[in-house]
């Protein structure tokens, strides 16, 4: 790709604007590196990529990427030895988190989604979080990469020496300094610092009074800061306490160092793919706030551009234009005024194609298409060159020479102004020859002039396309819009006439100008007539097809109200049915309830039970009828064909059973629980036996069921850790909505580490301390997801 046609068309500030949108280092780096290709199938995966990530914040609205950081110096200095400082591997823990949130992230839109992101999905696979690695680094040090008491038993036992030294140092010198008798000795009762060692200021004169050690003075030598004789043993184990403070915090970091050094391979690689993400997820962003969209793409030269907008001028006031090269057009040749536009397209036909070729989305219509160029070529603006004593039109010679070196079939050419800056016989002579050269190579060609010979030139050639930038004659000034097919108009006669130089003398320069541009003027003029007219008509086209759109949507709208409204009814129809159904089985089961009381006392024979049950059978199926009637569902018909054995259900009773013998073809004999009953075939279903039911059992591990709530107390850091881990998936096995850790109270450390792990754990819904009664902060409460 062309060096100066990058710089020229801007891509620079395209970058530079993308970068806004990264979430890191890690981004910007691979926006710096941004190239366009000119390989079809690499700019495909681009631009596939670019449309995965729009898809995941069209969902999701933003991406996890926070406690990312470019960790690459850190890695790879552990690589080859060097010891990290603490604040660096926090921030490789961070990153390792950061990478593990937005692997399970993508992974989880897929599953939950069910949508296809296969090159999101490939990144986040080759992700590998070393979780131990992180563990161990965060057992250590803390957020803000201080090592903590609990990174090894021996940097506790020490700070618990310095604790006890600066405490004694303290108390002894708190005791002289609130001394009566050395009160007067002192400029001031306060105790300071001075070459680490902890002093008082003494006077002068009582400098033997303290013998110790003199540390410094004040400007004016009045007053000593002295360390008394009384402390000088105790600084020095304090002292002594603090080296071995800071070699032991070496040695956990050179520990950590060698863990990171073995795991700095995979963690290079996680880091490549999280800029990547990084990468993918800014031009999505970015795509995002231009309101772009994913053009097709060939390699033919094939360009159709919808509503193209400049994306570095502001979209209140850029005006879209529509571009078209298809298979028959490979040059577009713009005409019009000065300062009607016409650099500004050339430039938009240009950058969008840079920008295509680079996997950015293009702030133009849906379906619109760019064409992949192996080379893009511009000459655009004034580039007079006073160091190389060179005019505007030598400048243009110059920089048109290399093109012509190195332009082929796969190139995109941009030539503004070709031929100025020279006699316009000449200039325009040789600008149909450059052309020519360059269209002869199978090139394609955007070209603005003020030549009007190259306005015939479109249409001599095959291939070759006019197009005019749009001037309001009647404002005096132009619209920006881009006219195809039509070439521009000086319109010098017409604004002329509007700004009142007389008629006699306009009409006597027409008189001047030959009279083939003059019927090619007309000619143009009765071509913007017929287009103006052809667009009033697609207007009202455009109008009575909203209109009709309009008249649809209500007409839908009303016909959804009417389907709502009939399912409303029967629904309140079926609920009626229901209600009344009910309310009869209630009653039958009332009649059967005191006739089996009755039966029980002896004041009624079995088959009167028998006859009363039928006439509710009869009573209950009218009753079902009726509501499969009211509720529009078809009524069941009757089944045949039961064998002894079958499993039925009594559809009046609701009441399973199985068929004991046939009577008849309309009548069997049916055994429900106790009772033996002649019933109807088309009071019958039949039914599945049923299956029988497994009994529940409790998961179980190690031979033990698993408890609702984990006891450590008396545990050491270490064992806690690894039982807690282990207790929260076998709790998950278990069922358990939520359980209780209880780690005490004490120094706080195990709460601490439980606290830790479980914000890692990646089904943990939510926890808290206990509550009242729960063990207060001698628990934490775990909910899962």
């Amino acid at each position: 790709m062309n060096e100066h046609a990058l710089r020229i068309l801007e891509f620079e500030k395209i970058k530079q604007q993308l970068m806004h949108y990264t979430a890191s280092s890690l981004g910007k780096s691979r926006i710096e590196a941004l190239f366009p290709s000119g390989n079809l199938d690499e700019v495909k995966k681009w631009q596939e990529e670019t449309d995965e990530g729009a898809t995941v914040l069209r969902l999701k609205g933003s991406v996890p990427f926070g406690g990312i950081t470019d960790v690459r110096p850190a890695l790879k200095r552990s690589k080859i030895g060097g010891i990290l400082q603490a604040k660096e591997l926090i921030d490789i823990a961070d990153t390792i988190r950061g990478s593990r949130l937005m692997k399970n992230f993508i992974s989880d839109l897929v599953e939950d989604r069910e949508l296809d992101l296969p090159i999101l999905m490939e990144l986040v696979m080759t992700i590998d979080p070393p979780g131990a690695l992180e563990r161990n680094i965060r057992s250590a040090i803390d957020d803000q990469g201080g090592v903590m008491d609990s990174a090894s038993p021996a940097l506790r036992h020490i700070r618990g020496q310095i604790r006890t030294c600066d405490s004694r140092v303290k108390q002894k010198l708190e005791s002289i300094v609130r001394s009566s008798g050395t009160a007067k000795m002192l400029s001031e009762a306060i105790i300071t610092i001075r070459n680490d060692r902890q002093v008082i200021p003494v006077k002068q004169e009582y400098r033997g009074s303290f013998g110790g050690i003199v540390h410094d003075q004040s400007a004016s030598g009045a007053t000593l800061f002295i360390e008394p004789q009384a402390i000088v043993d105790l600084n020095n184990q304090l002292s002594e306490a603090r080296a071995k403070e800071r070699h032991e915090i070496e040695r956990i970091l050179r520990v950590l160092s060698e863990e990171t050094a073995e795991y700095a391979e995979a963690m290079l690689e996680n880091v490549d793919a999280l800029a990547q993400l990084d990468f993918v997820f800014a031009k999505a962003a970015y795509g995002h706030q231009m309101k772009a969209t994913r053009p097709k793409l060939n390699d033919q030269g094939i360009i159709r551009l919808k509503k193209a907008r400049h994306p570095l001028i502001d979209r209140e006031r850029v005006v879209p234009i529509d571009v078209v090269f298809d298979e028959h057009t490979h040059a577009l040749i713009i005409t019009g005024p000065n300062t009607g536009g016409k650099t500004v397209s050339l430039k938009t036909i240009g950058l969008l194609t840079l920008m295509a070729q680079s996997g950015l989305q293009l702030p133009v219509d849906e379906d619109s298409e760019a064409s992949i160029f192996r080379h893009v070529f511009a000459d655009i603006g004034d580039e007079q060159s006073i160091e190389q004593s060179l005019s505007t039109f030598s400048s243009h010679m110059t920089n048109i020479v290399e093109i012509l070196k190195e332009v082929d079939f796969s190139s995109l050419v941009l030539f503004d102004e070709l031929g100025a800056g020279t006699d316009p016989q000449e200039g325009a002579a040789l600008s149909m020859s450059i052309l020519d050269a360059v269209y002869g190579k199978g090139a394609t060609i955007v070209c603005t002039t003020h030549y009007s010979e190259l306005k015939a030139y479109a249409y001599e050639r095959p291939g070759v396309m006019n197009a005019s930038v749009e001037f309001d004659v009647e404002t005096l000034s132009p619209t920006y819009r881009l006219l195809l097919g039509v070439p521009g108009r000086s319109n010098a006669f017409e604004i002329s006439r509007k700004l009142g130089l007389p008629v006699d003398i306009i009409d006597g320069a027409r008189l001047q100008i030959s009279r083939e541009t003059n019927q090619v003027d007309k000619m143009i003029a009765s071509l913007e007539k017929n287009r103006k007219a052809a667009e009033e008509e697609e207007e009202k086209a455009r109008k009575l097809k909203l209109e009709v759109e309009a008249k649809e949507a209500a007409l839908t709208k009303k016909l959804n109200e009417l389907e709502r409204s009939k399912d409303d009814i029967l629904k309140k129809a079926r609920e009626k049915a229901e209600r009344a159904l009910k309310d009869a089985r209630q009653e039958a089961e009332e009649i059967i309830e005191d006739l089996r009381h009755y039966k029980k006392n002896g004041q009624v024979k079995e088959h009167q039970l028998i006859d009363a049950k039928t006439k509710l059978a009869h009573a209950l199926d009218s009753l079902e009828q009726n509501n499969s009637s009211a509720s529009q569902q078809p009524v069941q018909k009757a089944a045949s064909g039961f064998q002894p054995g079958d499993a039925v259900k009594i559809i009046s009773f609701g009441q399973d059973g199985y068929i004991v013998n046939k009577i008849s073809d309309q009548e069997y004999l049916v055994q429900a629980g106790i009772l033996k009953m002649n019933v109807k075939a088309g009071d019958l279903k039949r039914v599945k036996e049923k299956k029988k039911v497994k009994p529940v059992v409790n998961v179980r591990t190690s031979g033990q069921t698993v408890r609702p709530e984990l006891d450590l107390r008396g545990e050491r850091y270490e064992d806690a850790m690894l039982k807690v881990e282990k207790y929260l998936d076998e709790a998950m096995l278990a069922g358990y909505p939520r359980v209780s850790i209880i780690h005490g109270k004490g120094t706080g450390a195990l709460r601490k580490g439980v606290t830790q792990l479980i914000d890692r754990h990646p089904r943990v819904k939510a926890s808290r301390l206990g509550a009242q009664g729960e063990g207060g902060s001698g628990v934490t409460v775990v909910e899962f997801k």
